[in-house]
C-alpha cells in the first residue's frame, strides 16, 4: 500500500528548503491577521462617524470570528506516545525498529496515515487505518541506519528524516483507503511531525526499555490477528459425546427404514 508522496521526497538539501518555508507562511499569516484587524478598526470608526451607518454589528462579529478561527490551531484527534520523537537503536548497517502508540482521543471515528521524507529506507506497519473512539494501536516503524560520515558519534548525528502523522474524521463503517486524504484535503489535520532520535542499544535507559515493551506488545497483537477464528463446529459434551443434530436425524431415518422393511416381509 503506497502511503508516501514520492514527489516530496528529494535529497536532504531539498528537504531543508521545504521546511524553511514555514516561517514565511507564519509571517504571512501574522501580517494578514494584522491587516484584517486594522481594516476592522477603520470600518468601525467610519461607522461611528456616520451615525452607525456602515458595517453592521453582525458582519463585524462574523469577520472577527473568522479571523480568530484562522489563528487558532487545529484540534487534534489523536494522542501519540511518544509525542514528538521516534526512538531507534543505533546499529549502523542494520534495519532497526521504532514504535508509537496511536490513540483516538475524539468522539468520532478517525482515519490516520503516515508519511515520511525517506520512503526508500523507511516504512510503517500499518501505514494507515481507522480507529474507533477510544481505540488505540501500536504502529511499528522500520528504518535502515546508514554508517556515519567522518566517524561521527551517534549523539552527534542529526537525521533529516521526519515522519508525519495525519488524521481525518470519517463516518462509522468507512473502509480505509489512502485516497481518503486526497479526496478531503480541507478536512485533513497534521497531528505531529516526528523526528528521529537514536539510542545506544548497549546503554539501558527509560526510553529504550519503553521502546522494547511497545515493540513486544505490537508483535503480540500481530500474532493474535494471525490465529484462526474460534471453532464453531459441533459441541463436545463429556468424554467424546458429540451433539450433532444432522447425524441424529439421519440415524433415526435409517432406523425407520429398517423397521418398514421388516414389516413388509
Amino acid at each position: 500500500m503506497a502511503i508516501a508522496d514520492h514527489s516530496s521526497h528529494r535529497s536532504g538539501h531539498y528537504d531543508g528548503k521545504l521546511w524553511r518555508l514555514c516561517p514565511f507562511w507564519q509571517s504571512g499569516t501574522a501580517s494578514s491577521s494584522s491587516s484584517s484587524t486594522q481594516n476592522l478598526q477603520t470600518n468601525s470608526q467610519h461607522s461611528q462617524q456616520n451615525g452607525g451607518v456602515g458595517l453592521s454589528s453582525g458582519s463585524s462579529a462574523n469577520s472577527v470570528s473568522s479571523v480568530a478561527r484562522s489563528l487558532l490551531p487545529a484540534r487534534r484527534r489523536l494522542r501519540l506516545d511518544p509525542a514528538n520523537n521516534l526512538y531507534f537503536p543505533y546499529e549502523p548497517g542494520k534495519q532497526v525498529r521504532s514504535a508509537v502508540r496511536i490513540k483516538n482521543s475524539s468522539k468520532s471515528h478517525v482515519a490516520f496515515k503516515f508519511q515520511t521524507t525517506a520512503p526508500k529506507s523507511c516504512y510503517m506497519r500499518p501505514p494507515g487505518g481507522i480507529l474507533a473512539p477510544g481505540e488505540s494501536i501500536i504502529a511499528t516503524v522500520f528504518k535502515f541506519v546508514e554508517h556515519p560520515e567522518n566517524n561521527e558519534k551517534p549523539t552527534e548525528q542529526k537525521s533529516r528524516v521526519k515522519f508525519k502523522i495525519m488524521s481525518l474524521k470519517v463516518k462509522q463503517g468507512t473502509d480505509y483507503v489512502p485516497e481518503l486524504f486526497d479526496e478531503q484535503k480541507d478536512q485533513v489535520t497534521v497531528e505531529r511531525i516526528l523526528r528521529v532520535v537514536f539510542l545506544d542499544p548497549e546503554r539501558s535507559t527509560s526510553a529504550l526499555e519503553k521502546l522494547k515493551r511497545q515493540l513486544a506488545e505490537a508483535e503480540a497483537a500481530i500474532e493474535a490477528r494471525k490465529k484462526p477464528p474460534a471453532d464453531t463446529g459441533p459441541r463436545v459434551v463429556g468424554e467424546g459425546l458429540v451433539i450433532d443434530e444432522w447425524k441424529e436425524r439421519r440415524e433415526k431415518y435409517l432406523a425407520r427404514q429398517q423397521v418398514e422393511a421388516v414389516d413388509s416381509v
